[in-house]
């Protein structure tokens, strides 16, 4: 499986990095939303994980422009991990196109929960998850 991790903090990056490779995933980490954006131009993912706030793009944007793709890409699986606890959140994060939602500090448990969800989700649509 390979997972896109959209992340301006290094150490949110590296922790959920170590837990992708007990699962034998491979993860790539992006340091901000337009560099995720490119490398989802340049190579294929299963899911993406989408911090919401940092510099430059947040991840709300890079959400809304994943899904306006024209093609296939467009529906790759989309999990937000965020800090940010707001009331509508959740709400706001589903409606800009995101598939699940997981708060920091993210737990092995939750993170394997979501993908699991999704990657059985895209199976029984004949989704493009592997």
């Amino acid at each position: 499986m390979n997972v896109l991790f959209v992340e301006d903090d290094p150490m949110n990056r590296r922790v959920v990095k170590d837990m992708l490779d007990v699962a034998g995933a491979v993860m790539i980490g992006a340091e901000s939303a337009e560099r995720g954006l490119q490398l989802i131009d340049e190579q294929d993912f299963d899911i993406v994980l989408m911090d919401l706030r940092m510099p430059g793009m947040d991840g709300f944007e890079a959400i809304r422009q994943i899904r306006a793709r024209g093609d296939a890409k467009a529906a790759v699986p989309v999990i937000v991990v965020t800090a940010d606890t707001a009331i509508d959140l959740r709400d706001r994060c589903l409606r800009d196109g995101a598939d699940e939602v997981l708060f920091k500090p993210v737990a092995m448990d939750s993170l394997f929960d979501a993908i699991g969800r999704l990657m059985a989700r895209g199976a029984s649509q004949g989704g493009m998850i592997s």
